[in-house]
């Protein structure tokens, strides 16, 4: 089951991949001459969907497709050619072109409430704390 449906995740898709380099699947730099193939773009990128999907460890995602370094490994360097940042913007301006945003007119709300357990565990009430 994917993490997100189809008609979101293959735009985002098609504008990640027009910002990466194209790369051999293997390391033709390699001292053996041989290796592994490079683990699909593509699938690195499905498990950095559902880390953000799912706010849990490299670890909980990592499979037989993929390991938990290669994701890390990935994400740094995406980050240090700056493609997540050309993707975020290509993403705000494509809601801008189809929604609109209008960031001067957005609203900010926020409430304290009680626990609904309450009792000792809970600790004072930040509300309490202000009247006193």
């Amino acid at each position: 089951m994917p993490v997100l449906p189809s008609w979101l995740t293959e735009p985002l898709w098609d504008q990640f991949a027009a910002l990466l380099s194209e790369r051999l699947a293997y390391d033709p730099g390699h001292p053996l001459g041989c290796h592994r193939p490079r683990i699909s773009d593509r699938i690195v990128f499905d498990k950095m969907l559902q880390l953000l999907r799912f706010g849990c460890s490299y670890q909980a995602i990592a499979d037989s497709t993929c390991s938990a370094t290669t994701i890390r490994n990935r994400r740094d360097e995406r980050i240090r050619l700056g493609a997540f940042a050309r993707l975020n913007q290509i993403a705000l301006e494509s809601y801008d072109r189809v929604v609109g945003l209008v960031l001067d007119q957005i609203a900010v709300d926020g409430s304290i409430t009680k626990a609904p357990g309450g009792g000792e565990a809970a600790g004072r009430s930040s509300t309490a704390a202000n009247r006193a």
